[in-house]
């Protein structure tokens, strides 16, 4: 029997694909037989990247919360692409509210969740014509706990929670799964660094004694993401937040 890879002939969207979860994540989906639209802010990452996965990745260096930036992804291949990976995003310096700019809060919800939004509103219609399509949403032990991360951050990744819920409620009629995976620490570029001292008072200690240093890697995760991805393996699986932090979540 034929061997059929459980991406062949599919088209699928990446972010943050330069580095880190979302590397990891082509890098699994091509090797599925997937292509990649793999979007990332580095040009440079992209370029490095590109030259190790080879043609079946197509390279967009793009800033996915410009006006612009979600069309600009979208028309990168000609579609209906059969899979979306909403990864990139930001943290927050672990800021608390009396600490934060409304700079600060703008740009991580813009980055976390409104251009997530945005993006999924180009690429779904193409999904819901052609009677599927998986999209996978990168949330947090964040939205899961209120003492992982800034407020901001917090936030954001309930809102990412929120359109993953929303799409799989309203759009499974039209074959499409939407699903989040939630991870803990992940050993990624993704800066982590306490900008605050009253976090560094009131949080650090918390995550510290449950979170216990564990870091998972961009594989481990990757791997979670390609699994909601395949429509065989995660056929019935729609509308799910899925804890992947070593049991962190229940500690």
């Amino acid at each position: 029997m034929e061997n059929v890879k459980r991406f062949d002939g599919k088209i699928a969207i990446v972010t943050g694909a330069g580095s880190g979860i979302g590397l990891a994540t082509a890098t699994q989906l091509i090797a599925g037989g997937a292509r990649v639209v793999g979007a990332d802010m580095s040009k440079d990452r992209l370029t490095a990247a590109a030259e190790s996965l080879g043609k079946d990745f197509i390279p967009i260096a793009v800033d996915i919360s410009a006006h612009d930036g979600p069309a600009r992804v979208a028309a990168a291949a000609s579609g209906p692409y059969d899979i979306l990976i909403n990864n990139a995003g930001i943290m927050d310096g672990f800021v608390p509210l009396t600490e934060l700019e409304d700079a600060t809060w703008e740009k991580v919800l813009s980055i976390n969740a409104t251009s997530m939004m945005r993006l999924t509103r180009q690429v779904l219609p193409g999904m819901i014509k052609a009677g599927h399509g998986a999209i996978v949403n990168l949330s947090s032990e964040a939205s899961l706990r209120a003492i992982c991360a800034g407020i901001a951050y917090s936030v954001s990744k309930h809102m990412v929670n929120g359109i993953t819920k929303h799409i799989a409620a309203v759009y499974t009629q039209d074959g499409i799964r939407c699903n989040a995976v939630a991870p803990g620490g992940v050993s990624t570029n993704v800066g982590g660094e306490f900008l605050s001292d009253l976090s560094k008072e009131r949080i650090a200690p918390v995550m510290s004694a449950t979170f216990r240093g564990h870091m998972a890697t961009p594989q481990q995760i990757a791997d979670l993401i390609c699994f909601l991805a395949d429509d065989k393996a995660a056929s019935n699986v729609n509308g799910a937040i899925i804890p992947c932090d070593n049991g962190w979540s229940v500690m």
